[in-house]
């Protein structure tokens, strides 16, 4: 089983990403290259987060032309599991492999701080092994981290059970003050129609260690880890 971690330029989460997974997890990693075509003997892929191309134009925006981004079109078609975190959501609205976009933070100022986040689907393979209702702590850094979409979008997330995080108090209150950028309806992060791409703007990477104030991230990728595991040989890579 091995994990894909994109690189691109100006990304700063890709090195806590692989660390995670690596030395934490103890899976075999992969760092692919913005300008690789190819995605082969990938089994699940990450999106770090960063400044990609230093967030010229809109934040991922560019990264989402990268020539890379082809191949990640065709991994989450054939039901690959994708997360995205921060910069990496932001690709993946602006790739359009996931609905709406990520605008200004309310505040109009970069937010850098502990949040919590209430699990709402666990429908993908990053919260499978997690339950409705859990209450996750991590870390937030971001300027553009508001998730705004159309009603209607926004109607047909909520009623497909698309909505896979949600900002909320340590309580697992819903709360106004617990939203630290704006988003709507407190959206933290949501999945595409199969729920094998997740795209969230807070790190679970820099809380997956107790030293870190929060172990709660480690519990995403370890999902991933334990999903695929149930679907060996079907997804391996060498089956790819």
């Amino acid at each position: 089983m091995t994990w894909g971690v994109v690189v691109f330029p100006g990304a700063n989460c890709d090195r806590d990403c692989v660390h995670v997974l690596r030395a934490v997890l103890g899976a075999d990693v992969a760092e692919v290259w913005h300008a690789d075509r190819s995605l082969d003997g990938i089994d699940a892929l990450v999106l770090p987060g960063g400044f990609s191309y230093g967030d010229y134009l809109r934040s991922g925006a560019v990264a989402a032309t990268a020539a890379v981004m082809p191949a990640v079109r065709a991994f989450a078609a054939s039901g690959g599991p994708v997360l995205g975190i921060c910069n990496g959501f932001q690709i993946l609205t602006e790739a359009r492999l996931l609905p709406g976009v990520l605008m200004r933070n309310r505040s109009l100022r970069f937010q850098c701080h502990p949040v919590w986040v209430r699990v709402e689907s666990t429908a993908t393979p990053f919260t499978a092994g997690l339950r409705l209702g859990d209450v996750l702590e991590m870390p937030i850094a971001h300027g553009e981290g508001a998730y705004l979409a159309p009603p209607e979008t926004l109607d047909a997330l909520e009623a497909a059970g698309r909505v896979v995080f949600r900002y909320c108090d340590a309580r697992g209150r819903v709360v106004a003050s617990a939203n630290p950028n704006g988003s709507a309806a407190a959206i933290a992060g949501v999945a595409n129609a199969a729920g094998t791409v997740v795209g969230l703007m807070p790190h679970p990477e820099r809380a997956s260690e107790a030293l870190l104030g929060s172990a709660d991230g480690r519990r995403l990728f370890e999902s991933a880890a334990a999903w695929l595991a149930a679907r060996r040989p079907a997804t391996s890579g060498a089956a790819r």
